[in-house]
Protein backbone atom coordinates (compact mmCIF):
# COMPACT_ATOMS: atom_id res chain seq x y z
CA UNK A 1 0.00 0.00 0.00
CA UNK A 2 2.71 2.50 0.82
CA UNK A 3 4.82 1.55 -1.85
CA UNK A 4 1.39 2.67 -4.22
CA UNK A 5 0.73 5.65 -2.77
CA UNK A 6 4.99 6.32 -3.62
CA UNK A 7 4.65 5.83 -7.09
CA UNK A 8 1.26 7.55 -7.30
CA UNK A 9 2.96 10.73 -5.90
CA UNK A 10 5.96 9.96 -7.98
CA UNK A 11 3.87 10.00 -11.19
CA UNK A 12 2.17 13.29 -9.10
CA UNK A 13 5.18 15.04 -9.05
CA UNK A 14 6.42 13.76 -12.80
CA UNK A 15 3.09 15.42 -14.35
CA UNK A 16 3.50 18.46 -12.84
CA UNK A 17 6.75 19.05 -13.73
CA UNK A 18 6.63 18.16 -17.20
CA UNK A 19 3.72 20.86 -17.27
CA UNK A 20 6.20 23.40 -16.01
CA UNK A 21 8.67 22.80 -18.36
CA UNK A 22 6.40 23.68 -21.54
CA UNK A 23 6.64 27.41 -19.56
CA UNK A 24 10.09 27.54 -19.04
CA UNK A 25 11.87 30.81 -20.65
CA UNK A 26 14.77 28.74 -22.43
CA UNK A 27 12.01 26.57 -23.81
CA UNK A 28 9.78 29.21 -24.89
CA UNK A 29 12.55 31.14 -25.96
CA UNK A 30 13.99 28.10 -28.21
CA UNK A 31 10.41 28.24 -29.80
CA UNK A 32 9.87 31.72 -30.52
CA UNK A 33 13.57 31.90 -32.41
CA UNK A 34 12.31 28.11 -33.99
CA UNK A 35 8.45 28.62 -34.69
CA UNK A 36 7.88 32.43 -34.10
CA UNK A 37 6.26 34.51 -31.86
CA UNK A 38 2.45 32.55 -32.89
CA UNK A 39 3.18 29.10 -31.61
CA UNK A 40 4.54 30.21 -28.61
CA UNK A 41 1.06 32.65 -27.70
CA UNK A 42 -0.75 29.33 -28.62
CA UNK A 43 1.52 27.25 -26.12
CA UNK A 44 1.13 29.93 -22.95
CA UNK A 45 -2.24 30.07 -23.53
CA UNK A 46 -3.00 26.79 -23.69
CA UNK A 47 -1.41 26.46 -20.67
CA UNK A 48 -3.39 28.89 -19.19
CA UNK A 49 -6.88 27.50 -20.31
CA UNK A 50 -5.41 23.95 -19.49
CA UNK A 51 -4.55 25.37 -15.51
CA UNK A 52 -7.11 28.14 -15.39
CA UNK A 53 -10.09 27.66 -17.08
CA UNK A 54 -10.45 24.20 -16.82
CA UNK A 55 -10.55 23.98 -13.26
CA UNK A 56 -12.75 26.89 -13.00
CA UNK A 57 -15.23 25.23 -15.21
CA UNK A 58 -15.00 22.21 -13.55
CA UNK A 59 -15.59 23.89 -10.02
CA UNK A 60 -18.31 26.19 -11.92
CA UNK A 61 -20.53 22.33 -12.48
CA UNK A 62 -19.15 21.05 -9.74
CA UNK A 63 -21.44 23.44 -7.66
CA UNK A 64 -24.51 24.12 -10.65
CA UNK A 65 -24.75 20.62 -12.00
CA UNK A 66 -23.55 17.77 -9.58
CA UNK A 67 -20.88 17.46 -7.06
CA UNK A 68 -19.21 14.57 -8.86
CA UNK A 69 -17.89 17.43 -11.59
CA UNK A 70 -15.68 18.55 -8.70
CA UNK A 71 -13.19 15.70 -9.38
CA UNK A 72 -12.35 17.41 -12.33
CA UNK A 73 -10.62 20.39 -10.98
CA UNK A 74 -7.46 18.45 -9.23
CA UNK A 75 -7.46 16.03 -12.73
CA UNK A 76 -6.73 18.99 -15.05
CA UNK A 77 -3.69 19.92 -13.47
CA UNK A 78 -2.69 16.58 -13.86
CA UNK A 79 -3.49 15.86 -17.62
CA UNK A 80 -1.61 16.81 -20.48
CA UNK A 81 -3.51 17.96 -23.33
CA UNK A 82 -1.14 19.82 -24.96
CA UNK A 83 0.48 16.95 -27.54
CA UNK A 84 -3.46 16.87 -28.81
CA UNK A 85 -4.50 21.03 -28.57
CA UNK A 86 -1.42 22.78 -29.37
CA UNK A 87 -0.69 20.97 -32.91
CA UNK A 88 -4.45 21.48 -33.61
CA UNK A 89 -4.39 25.18 -32.96
CA UNK A 90 -1.30 25.56 -34.57
CA UNK A 91 -2.92 24.23 -37.85
CA UNK A 92 -5.58 25.96 -37.53
CA UNK A 93 -3.40 29.05 -37.51
CA UNK A 94 -1.45 28.23 -40.25
CA UNK A 95 -4.83 27.84 -42.34
CA UNK A 96 -6.54 31.32 -41.62
CA UNK A 97 -3.36 33.26 -41.46
CA UNK A 98 -1.38 31.72 -45.00
CA UNK A 99 1.58 31.17 -43.77
CA UNK A 100 2.87 27.99 -44.63
CA UNK A 101 6.70 28.61 -45.12
CA UNK A 102 7.25 27.91 -40.88
CA UNK A 103 8.58 24.54 -40.32
CA UNK A 104 6.15 21.74 -38.82
CA UNK A 105 5.82 21.68 -35.34
CA UNK A 106 7.25 18.57 -33.52
CA UNK A 107 6.67 17.54 -29.94
CA UNK A 108 9.67 15.40 -28.16
CA UNK A 109 7.82 14.74 -24.90
CA UNK A 110 9.22 11.36 -23.30
CA UNK A 111 5.73 10.25 -22.40
CA UNK A 112 2.24 11.69 -22.25
CA UNK A 113 0.19 8.69 -20.95
CA UNK A 114 -2.01 9.98 -18.60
Amino acid sequence: MINKLKKTWSWIKHRLSHKMEHLKLQKLLDILKEHGLALVIIIVGWEIIEDVLFPVLFIFLGNHVHPAFYAGAPAAWLLCLHWLAVPIMWGFWMKISNNRDLKNIEHHCDEHDA
